[in-house]
């Protein structure tokens, strides 16, 4: 794949999160969190079970609304704009629960995620004009150039659903990646995946990191986040509790005591 030239549209930060508030009832899911990542890095999201991890990538993505605060993308706060339109914006996302369509074939759920880039309608795919069927070429070859980016490309016409546990979450991966993002969402990843699958997934968030492609990282493979990352935010119940580099990070007392005790947080394998 090309690298992709993320034009500095405004400024250094790609997204600024601004004190996002969220409750769930009487249960305060999110409490005034900020944070900034900058265009180009690999952003880690820790915290354990209950801290908000999910909540906060929910309203990123637009699932829910937050209570208060503001979510600014490329320089514009997009706390009512819809998910579908996050994603023409330039923002994807892959899930902790893999959600392929399991009945169509790997090269077909990577052409699902392209159907925002391309300008075929109901009657271009009823009448078949020259122009739609160049456009659909030119999706096939790109769907196969992504499905070779995550090492797939000889399964393109096997059905999702057939495929190992860990090669479906590379699927999920290259759909994503179909919607051409600035900003990619990766949650939970590694669930599921064994440690060869696990060292796997690291080589291909640092290709996705060397097109130009921003990642933030929900994952509860601590070595991992903290291998891979540049910068990572700890939350804890609700609340930011840290953020600095993967060093910064394993030093900070109040992470260790929220987060395992007080026991060393563990370096990259």
């Amino acid at each position: 794949m090309k690298k992709r030239e993320n034009i500095d549209i405004n400024g250094r930060n790609i997204l600024v999160v601004e004190s996002l508030t969220r409750a769930f009832g009487g249960v305060q899911a999110l409490n005034r969190v900020s944070f900034s990542i900058r265009r180009g890095e690999v952003y880690g999201l820790l915290g354990p079970n209950g801290a908000g991890k999910t909540t906060l990538f929910n309203i990123i993505t637009g699932i829910y609304p937050p209570d208060r605060g503001a979510v600014v993308f490329n320089g514009v706060d997009i706390v009512n704009r819809k998910p579908y339109e996050r994603v023409i914006d330039g923002m994807a996302r892959t899930f902790q629960n893999i959600e392929l369509f399991e009945n169509m074939t790997v090269l077909e759920n990577v052409l699902v995620g392209m159907h925002v880039r391309t300008t075929c309608g109901f009657w271009g795919a009823v009448l078949r004009w020259p122009w739609v069927k160049r456009e659909e070429a030119r999706s096939v070859a790109k769907a196969m150039e992504l499905l070779d980016f995550v090492g797939l490309s000889s399964r393109a016409h096997v059905r999702a659903g057939d495929l190992p546990f860990g090669w479906q979450r590379l699927v999920e991966t290259a759909r994503a990646l179909a919607s051409d993002p600035m900003l990619l969402l990766l949650d939970e990843p590694a669930a599921g995946l064994n440690a060869v699958e696990t060292e796997q997934l690291r080589k291909l968030i640092e290709k996705i990191r060397q097109i130009g492609i921003t990642q933030i990282l929900v994952e509860h493979d601590v070595s991992l986040t903290m291998g891979i990352s540049d910068r990572i935010i700890v939350l804890d119940r609700g609340t930011k509790l840290a953020e600095g580099t993967p060093a910064e990070i394993r030093n900070h007392p109040k992470v260790m005591t929220a987060y395992l005790g007080n026991s060393p947080i563990p370096a990259d394998r």
